[in-house]
Parts: structure tokens; C-alpha cells; sequence
């Protein structure tokens, strides 16, 4: 069955029936394949009523990636579909690989560029899911990694569809050639320092020449593989019944399960974390010393991006703390940021309760020694006994923003505040408030 419109249809009603509601957005390269989907989908808006447009990603890593952007607005100027240029400047840190930088850059682009319950549609075919499964396969990838690209996945706040994944490459070249459509050959898709490209001109033709059928009997084995990870993460769904509570996974119940379950937990509850998962064999090596540590120990492990804490029996998965700010002072005024996630935080004027307006506040970082009364008539309290007692865990202790009189704590954060100067409600006041506050228990 040759590609065109009604078969995209088709695809696209299999993978998200409700998908021309939010609206539909391709992401279009100017190559040969997203060419391909966007005269298609514009074929298909001339018949059905839904939102179209497209997107440009320009990463400035060729010279004529400007000409490819340009040809890419006259191509959606003569089909009357909007189009945006995203300009990236890209800098892929020392021993990088330039490919993934790029390709994490682009979806965090797109993912920012899409609008709520709107779909962006990328054209990856068969052949592009042969060498996923392949550069996976060569990686040491799991389950997951192996089952290769989805049809729909969740994108920022809409969806990603790849409505092309059961077309082969060679379909998508007779529907533009029948077209007389002209795209851009983009020459690192055959760049041999690149895996792809090596994979394209050195790998995938003797494997065609051997098992012609190779895209579509490795797009099936794909597709096995993803109803295999499907139902990994329903098992580690039922594990975690009772286990997790905001976030946090107790080890109550968490050490009777098998090694594999165990395993298979943590990584769908990173996943869900929003965070990626460390590689198998580093996690598994680390689950004993999680598991036999002691009460007052606090092991960690740290990986690109994420770590993995225990702290009163529950392990907690975050992105590493944000770095402490140094202990000066500086003028609140409204909310101000207190570094890169710690979120905002500052006095509010109102009639609450709270510190009195006629102070000059300052707010600095915890240096050690502190203390404050925080209930009236009794004792003054260590902050480091009242974070102990109030179960704050250790790595955000000194990250604590501390309201100050002079060299006199009036309150941490929005959790505590001295009695000896809190001001009753209905009188003038002012009220610590942290926006976005990180997890702190």
C-alpha cells in the first residue's frame, strides 16, 4: 500500500484517536521525511478541520543551516502553514557526543515550543526504528531501550507522535518524487563519525542485502519489547502500592522483594520522577549498601543529572542539591531568587501575622549556632535540633534561607518563626514566603 494522506490518517487515529483536537504541529528538518509529513498533513487539513503549523529547529552546526530555514519558510509559505524558527547555538560540553547534545537540546525546544494538549509530529519511519534498535542493542540497552521509539509519548505539555514508524523510507521518496517535491540533504545523516551515519553507509546495506525484510521483522521485535516494558512498569506499579508516600519510597517492604523487582521499582520510580535512570549495573551495586545501612548513615549515589539519598528509611530521588549560596546578607525585597532550585523567597506585607514591617531584614544562609524561640514561654531551640526533630533532611539543612534582625534569627524559611518577635494577626505585618520550595522532608 503506497504512503499518502489516508494512510497517515490511519496512524494517526491508531496511536491517539483524539489527536486533532489540541492541534497539530510538525516538526519540520526541511529533509526528505518531515517533507514528506507536512505536505501529507496538509493534505489531510484540506479535508479535516484541525490546527496545523510547523517548526523549524536551526542548531547552527552547518554552514548553510540558515539557507535550510529559509527554504523551510518558503516550502510552508507556499502550503499557507505557519511556520517558527527556533534558533539554537550549540555547545556540547568536552567528550560529549555532538548527536546526543543536539537531539536533547531540540526536544527541549520543542517540548517549550508546544502548547497545552498540542501534538508535534516527528517523522521517524521503519528504517529510523532499525537503527534505534540497533545503537540501542550495541549499548547494553534494557527492555525499554530495545522496544525503540513509541508511536506517542508524552511531550512538555502536549504529546510527540510518530505517525510514520510502520513506513519505510523508500515509500516516503516515491510519494515526494510523485509530488515533485525538493528537500535538503542534511550531510551529517552520513557523517561515519557519527553512529548513524556509520550504521546508514556501512551496516544497514549488507544487513538489507542479507534480510530485505530487516525494518519491518526488527520493527516487530520493537513493538514486543514495549508490550515486555509495558508490563514491567504494571509490576513495579502494584510493588509500589503502599510504598511511596509525596515522593519518597519507604524500604519497609522494599527489601523483600526480589533483586529484579527491586531493581525494576527504582527505575520506573525515577522515571516517574522525571529523572533518567542510572545504568543498571551501578544501581544494582549500590541496593545493598541502601538497604543494610545504618539508621543515622546517609549513603548516596550520584549519577549524570540525579541521585539516589536514604534518610530515615526512605529513599528519596532528586536532581542534586542546588549549590549553598554564600552567608552574606542581602535586602529583601518581594520574592527574590535564592539560587537555581531553591526557588523564591521574600517578606509580604498583610495583616496575618508574622515579622513586623519596621525592621530592616536581611537574609543570609545557616553558618552554625543558630537558634530561635519559636514557641513563646519556652526555651530557645538549635536550629540543628529543630531541623533533627522536624525531620529535615541533612542536605538541605544549609540551604535553609534565614530572616535576620542584625545577628538575630527571627525565621527559617517559612517554617519557623521566633516568638520573641512574631507580631499578632490584625496588626501590620510580615509574612515569610518561599515559592517553589524544594522537597525539605
Amino acid at each position: 500500500m503506497a504512503f499518502a494522506a489516508d494512510r497517515l490518517a490511519a496512524a494517526l487515529a491508531a496511536a491517539d484517536p483524539g489527536w486533532a483536537a489540541g492541534g497539530a504541529c510538525v516538526a519540520l528538518s526541511g529533509g526528505l521525511d518531515s517533507s514528506v509529513l507536512l505536505h501529507a498533513m496538509a493534505d489531510l487539513a484540506r479535508n479535516q478541520r484541525f490546527s496545523l503549523r510547523a517548526v523549524h529547529v536551526d542548531h547552527g552546526l552547518q554552514a548553510d543551516s540558515r539557507a535550510w530555514a529559509e527554504s523551510c519558510r518558503e516550502v510552508c509559505a507556499a502550503a499557507g502553514i505557519p511556520l517558527q524558527v527556533i534558533a539554537l547555538r550549540l555547545d556540547a560540553p568536552r567528550g560529549a557526543s555532538l548527536e546526543a547534545a543536539a537531539r536533547e537540546a531540540r526536544y527541549a525546544a520543542l517540548a517549550a515550543n508546544l502548547g497545552p494538549g498540542e501534538r508535534l509530529l516527528t517523522a521517524h519511519h521503519r528504517d529510523d526504528q532499525l537503527e534505534t534498535v540497533l545503537i540501542q542493542l550495541l549499548r547494553g540497552a534494557g527492555v525499554a531501550g530495545l522496544s525503540a521509539m513509541p508511536a506517542r509519548a508524552r511531550l512538555g505539555p502536549g504529546w510527540q507522535l510518530r505517525p510514520l514508524l510502520d513506513v519505510d523510507r523508500e515509500e516516503l521518496r516515491t510519494f515526494a518524487e510523485s509530488r515533485g517535491l525538493a528537500w535538503c540533504e542534511d550531510p551529517m545523516n552520513g557523517a561515519l563519525r557519527f553512529d548513524r551515519g556509520w550504521l546508514r553507509a556501512r551496516v544497514l546495506p549488507a544487513i538489507r542485502e542479507r534480510w530485505p525484510a530487516a525494518s519491518a521483522t526488527v520493527a516487530r521485535s520493537a513493538a514486543h519489547l514495549g508490550d515486555a516494558a509495558q508490563l514491567l512498569a504494571e509490576i513495579a506499579a502494584v510493588d509500589a502500592t503502599g510504598m511511596i508516600d509525596d515522593g519518597r519510597l519507604s524500604l519497609a517492604a522494599f527489601g523483600d522483594l526480589s533483586r529484579q523487582r527491586q531493581v525494576n521499582l527504582l527505575r520506573w520510580w525515577l522515571r516517574r520522577e522525571g529523572l533518567r535512570p542510572p545504568p543498571t549495573a551501578r544501581l544494582t551495586a549500590a541496593l545493598p549498601a541502601f538497604l543494610a545501612a545504618r539508621g543515622d548513615s546517609q549513603p548516596l549515589l550520584r549519577w549524570d543529572g540525579a541521585e539516589l539519598r536514604r534518610y530515615r528509611g526512605r529513599l528519596y530521588a532528586l536532581p542534586p542539591p542546588p549549590a549553598r549560596l554564600g552567608a552574606g546578607a542581602a535586602d529583601l525585597a518581594g520574592l527574590a531568587s535564592l539560587g537555581p532550585g531553591l526557588g523564591r523567597f521574600g517578606l509580604v506585607a498583610g495583616q496575618a501575622g508574622g515579622l513586623p514591617a519596621g525592621e530592616a531584614w536581611t537574609i543570609r544562609f545557616r553558618t552554625g549556632g543558630e537558634s530561635l524561640r519559636p514557641h513563646a514561654g519556652r526555651p530557645r531551640k538549635r536550629l540543628k535540633d529543630l531541623c533533627q526533630e522536624a525531620g529535615v533532611v541533612p542536605w538541605m539543612r544549609d540551604r535553609l534561607p534565614l530572616v535576620c534582625a542584625g545577628n538575630r534569627l527571627a525565621a527559617v524559611g517559612d517554617l519557623w518563626l521566633d516568638a520573641d518577635f512574631a507580631v499578632a494577626p490584625g496588626a501590620p505585618s510580615l509574612t515569610p514566603v518561599w515559592s517553589g520550595r524544594p522537597r525539605l522532608y
